[in-house]
């Protein structure tokens, strides 16, 4: 399998290159040059465990990885989920629930994260080389991230975060871990100024090599590959075509959800769920894609204006068509605001929907109330939005954070103290540290240049 630019200025490239590089030289992200159709196999991998699923989908994807030790590598990457079957579809009478919680970090990321952490590895073992992992997350990406790849040979990673805008729990999942090759960066901004100065160190060819510089966020094709896995899995066990509501803020794991449908998966249609943060909501509805000041919710991880995975979307939308799609986020970067498509909706098989802060706590009332069944603020914005669509045939709400991680939302919403969970409660009594920087992108690459692995 060959990967090709969003933004076609560089020659396409196999899967170990996308995987090591993460962002293209020419400032795009990287995509398959095609996707396999799954249509006439439906019958045989209903059959197949998790793990089983994960080598028949991933093998598809990462061609140049040998059939042995892929299939090693995600084994023990899901051996570290809690549950057996990874991502436990539960039904709760009108009510359908993807957990995507279970893994070492209890969030939807360590899915694919605790795959590319071993990939990364392997690869990197192969060719003899050193990554020094950079990236930026608004909650629960870097724990996961850390998770993955924390006291692994020949990888450092530095996490960026927006100082204060996590949640306490999120925090300390990423200031907790006291492995040498692990930083922690509390950034003086929002997680847009963490994304830009991300995109900007990346987008400085000589610096990226000369740092050995690979990626962790969705930007990185292997994160948004994996996540195809459990919509394939979920919707083949229903005998009808099934829709899932996803709240998204970096448009990856919706992204995914979108791809598995390219790939023939029984997918009838997609919600899409944000909270305040509404500029993906927005820009479904109208075709307006606009940017608005970050506002701080009861869902950190989705208090994002700049949705990086949308670039891809668009790619797909514009039929692969390089000069549009640079054309439009030139304008993007400009202006903060460009059009896809005047006055109309830009997807007819995606509902989008703004779920506010009122909003989502009575959810999270409302699910424990009628259904005995906890939700995080994350979470009850897709149920939210799910309880709006007039789809027809089982809608399937993606839990992507255990309600532990956020008790203040999911306790004072249903006026008891039961959001909690042993591996968090234990770390409020293990040291934290985070070294402090200013939003500047200088001050990041200066300590970038003083503790990578070379």
């Amino acid at each position: 399998m060959l990967y090709v630019s969003t933004r076609g200025g560089v020659q396409p490239v196999n899967f170990e290159q996308v995987l090591l590089e993460g962002q293209a030289e020419d400032g795009g992200l990287f995509l398959p040059a095609q996707y396999p159709q799954l249509t006439d196999r439906w019958d045989s991998l209903k059959r197949l465990s998790f793990s089983e699923l994960a080598y028949e989908i991933v093998s598809l994807y990462a061609t140049d990885i040998d059939s042995k030790s892929l299939r090693t590598i995600l084994h023990e990457a899901f051996t570290t989920f809690d549950e057996d079957n990874v991502v436990p579809l539960v039904q709760i009478e009108d009510l359908h629930i993807l957990e995507l919680f279970h893994g070492p970090t209890l969030a939807f990321k360590d899915v694919a994260l605790q795959v590319l952490g071993r990939l990364f590895e392997h690869v990197l073992q192969t060719q003899g080389r050193v990554l020094n992992i950079l990236g930026a997350t608004s909650g629960d990406t870097g724990s996961a991230a850390i998770a993955g790849v924390q006291g692994r040979d020949g990888i450092g990673i530095f996490i960026m975060f927006p100082d204060g805008r996590t949640s306490q729990l999120q925090e300390l999942q990423m200031t907790t871990v006291r492995e040498k090759n692990v930083h922690c960066l509390a950034i003086d901004g929002s997680f847009d100024d963490c994304q830009r100065i991300l995109k900007s160190i990346f987008n400085d060819i000589e610096f990226k090599r000369h740092a050995s510089l690979g990626a962790v966020n969705s930007i990185n094709w292997a994160r948004i590959m994996v996540q195809i896995v459990y919509y394939v899995y979920a919707s083949l066990r229903y005998d009808e075509p099934v829709t899932f509501s996803v709240p998204t803020g970096n448009f990856g794991n919706i992204l995914s959800a979108i791809l598995a449908m390219r790939m023939g998966a029984p997918i009838r249609r997609l919600v899409l769920g944000t909270n305040e943060n509404d500029i993906l909501a927005r820009f479904f509805i109208s075709g307006e894609y606009k940017r608005g000041a970050v506002q701080q919710t009861l869902s950190p991880s989705m208090d994002i204006q700049v949705a990086s995975n949308l670039e891809r979307f668009i790619y797909l939308y514009l039929d692969g068509d390089s000069e549009r799609l640079v054309r439009f986020m030139r304008e993007f970067s400009e202006n903060n605001h460009a059009v896809l498509r005047q006055n109309g909706r830009i997807d007819t098989t995606i509902d989008a929907y703004r779920v506010d802060t009122d909003e989502t706590i009575e959810t999270i009332r409302k699910t424990w109330d009628s259904y005995g069944y906890l939700v995080d603020p994350h979470t009850a914005v897709g149920v939210a939005a799910a309880s709006r669509t007039q789809s027809e045939g089982p809608i399937v709400c993606l839990a992507t954070a255990h309600p532990a991680k956020f008790p203040n939302a999911v306790n004072q919403a249903i006026g008891k103290s039961l959001a909690n969970h042993p591996r968090l409660d234990a770390l409020l009594e293990k040291d934290a540290h985070k070294v402090k920087l200013p939003s500047d992108q200088e001050k990041v690459r200066s300590y970038l240049e003083a503790n990578i692995i070379s």
